[in-house]
């Protein structure tokens, strides 16, 4: 008796050691959600497709861009779903290569970075260029608060690319004569919104696709054209004198993001990884997912959902 109970007791403990060992969970991918709208709509696309096609559980975990670059570095995470370049071009290349944890799918989507100002800002302040912001008799045209200096957002904190804006004002000059602002994206596109409406000046870091472009008559200051030898971009993490040791006095150079997942999916879950290898947005596609959930108000989910109801034949297709 007391053997077969053994064995019984054994093979309940061994049974349930299956049930709650990692090898027998249901497989979970789990993908983090930068601060943009965009990407947040493609997040949700791609969970929504790969839990309703491919059967994987899904978990969308809102982070910075490079708390979900070094999370995907360690394992915790394993989709970025917009990485920009040049902006992360570094971290990539470091994170990529045949033995690295990061992979990017070929399919990008052309992107632009300037600095805007809305056309009628352009027309009463004489402003034309970037370099126009060094000129205090301009710069104090932006100014809101009365201290004599402008105001520009740079972007939001986290940004990769807000980072680089900061040495790009150094470089030029304008951190002398303008208020360098970061905060989060919906706070500065309110404020854009409110000075079209009461007709105040004002100026911006801006990129596209964005929905900024279809709502409001933006223009684009003018720069020298992108000079490789005139970048040289020093990561703050890097090094304390970043800004001294940093340059980036022309116009950015060609821009573009991806899908970047982490490279042990193609083998723990190649069908997710040649989903994400095959999906190819159109900057139009972008556009129209930042204005559904800034401009109408719709959650992230929702447009996931209403985009992929609208375009099944190109998600079957990039399933194949």
């Amino acid at each position: 008796m007391k053997s077969i109970l053994s064995t019984a007791v054994q093979a309940t403990v061994f049974s349930c050691f299956l049930a709650f060992s990692p090898s027998a969970q249901a497989e979970k991918l789990v993908i983090g959600v930068p601060a943009w709208p965009s990407a947040k709509v493609t997040a949700n696309i791609i969970a929504m497709s790969v839990r309703d096609t491919l059967g994987i559980e899904t978990d969308l975990q809102e982070q910075g861009t490079l708390t979900i670059l070094g999370e995907i570095g360690s394992g915790d995470i394993d989709v970025h779903p917009e990485i920009w370049l040049p902006n992360l071009s570094q971290i990539v290349e470091r994170m990529s290569g045949n033995e690295g944890s990061l992979r990017l799918s070929p399919n990008g989507v052309n992107a632009t970075q300037n600095i805007c100002v809305t056309k009628s800002t352009a027309a009463d302040t004489g402003i034309k260029a970037v370099a126009d912001l060094t000129n205090p008799d301009i710069a104090v045209k932006f100014d809101s608060d009365g201290d004599g200096k402008g105001e520009i957002w740079i972007g939001a904190k986290t940004w990769s690319s807000t980072e680089i804006e900061m040495i790009r004002a150094h470089s030029y000059g304008y951190h002398r004569t303008m208020n360098l602002l970061e905060m989060p994206e919906d706070v500065a596109m309110a404020a854009v919104d409110a000075a079209v409406a009461t007709g105040r000046p004002v100026v911006f870091y801006c990129y596209g696709p964005h929905h900024v472009f279809e709502l409001h008559d933006i223009v684009k200051l003018e720069e020298p054209a992108y000079d490789a030898a005139r970048w040289n971009i020093v990561k703050r993490a890097d090094d304390p004198q970043w800004l001294e040791k940093s340059r980036a006095d022309t116009a950015w150079d060609g821009s573009h993001f991806h899908i970047g997942y982490a490279a042990h999916l193609e083998r723990d879950m190649p069908g997710v990884a040649k989903f994400l290898n095959r999906i190819s947005f159109e900057p139009s596609d972008t556009t129209a997912m930042s204005y559904a959930v800034v401009v109408e108000g719709k959650s992230p989910q929702d447009v996931a959902q209403s985009w992929i109801e609208a375009n099944g034949d190109r998600i079957e297709e990039w399933m194949k």
